[in-house]
């Protein structure tokens, strides 16, 4: 099992709203949070996105072949250059023409730059969102970028530019796919970072395989001893081990991802209370319960009807 593929599969991308633009001459717009996630990809020309982190809001220079991705959704500005004095962005000439399959036309002259921006929404009822433990900034640029991500956002950009039935759903994926080779690319030449949060436990073979275990059997009735047997380590061992990673004990990450699993069941069936409870490795609705509420702060039945 691929315990990052289980993860970003629960977590889903939902709602991708994509739109090209073209840039000309003395153009600059900001655009408020309003998403969990943002992404650029620059194919000719070159722009500056100014972040509002809090942090660090240097702004960055794109040029063709990169990407970038704002994994909070922060609000920030992208203009032709450094300084420019941005303008809110016109949400309905946006609108229009991404409904309309045409590019959001910005600035004067002719065209200089050409650029891809998506945003989308996790899935609200799951607390793991692997993309929120990412810097506020992840930039991969152009002499980095595999052909892989290259192809993935020409697909991307001809599903813009001709949408079709069922182009919601494709967007989705393809999202999905460029957020994963984004991710790759920068877990690979910036493992230091991972650490401290759950990423970091793909750096560690121990640590990932008890996290499959955990993921290929959440109702097994694990606890931190069986789970080290299991792995043929001491329990100390296995505790530091994922503690140092992850930020977290594995009994504490083991009910966040079967309080994941309860919380799609509740809201995506009608399986009953007790049949979840027992899929999620609780034999008493009553602890369930508990649980659920604890992590939650309803009850899992008011919690059902809450989301649908």
């Amino acid at each position: 099992m691929d315990v990052l593929a289980d993860a970003l599969s629960v977590a889903g991308v939902r709602g991708t709203v994509a739109v090209r633009i073209d840039g000309g001459d003395d153009w600059a717009v900001s655009w408020a949070r309003n998403a969990d996630a943002v992404l650029y990809a620059v194919t000719t020309g070159t722009a500056w996105l100014t972040p509002d982190t809090g942090q660090d809001d240097t702004p960055v220079e794109l040029l063709p072949g990169d990407v970038i991705l704002l994994p909070t959704g922060a609000a920030h500005s992208i203009a032709s250059d450094a300084h420019r004095t941005p303008a809110p962005c016109d949400t309905a000439l946006a609108d229009h023409a991404r409904r309309a399959g045409a590019p959001m036309r910005l600035g004067s002259g002719d065209t200089r730059t050409h650029l891809l921006g998506a945003s989308y929404r996790h899935d609200r009822v799951v607390s793991l969102h692997v993309f929120d433990l990412l810097p506020p900034i992840v930039h991969i640029r152009a002499g980095r970028v595999n052909s892989a991500l290259d192809d993935t956002v020409r697909l991307l950009t001809r599903e813009i530019c001709d949408p079709q039935i069922a182009t919601t759903v494709v967007l989705d994926r393809l999202v999905d796919v460029i957020l994963v080779q984004l991710l790759r690319r920068w877990l690979s030449t910036c493992p230091d970072l991972a650490r401290g949060s759950w990423l970091g436990a793909l750096a560690d073979p121990l640590v990932t395989e008890a996290m499959v275990r955990m993921h290929q059997q959440p109702a097994r009735p694990w606890t931190t001893e069986t789970l080290a047997r299991d792995l043929t380590v001491s329990r100390s061992t296995l505790t530091r081990r994922f503690q140092d990673v992850t930020g977290q004990s594995p009994g504490a990450y083991l009910t966040r991802w079967r309080m994941d699993l309860a919380a799609r069941r509740l809201r995506d069936t009608d399986d009953s209370i007790e049949t979840i409870a027992r899929s999620v490795g609780y034999t008493s609705v009553y602890a369930f319960n508990r649980a659920f509420r604890r992590t939650r702060s309803q009850p899992p039945a008011r919690f059902r009807l809450s989301t649908r």
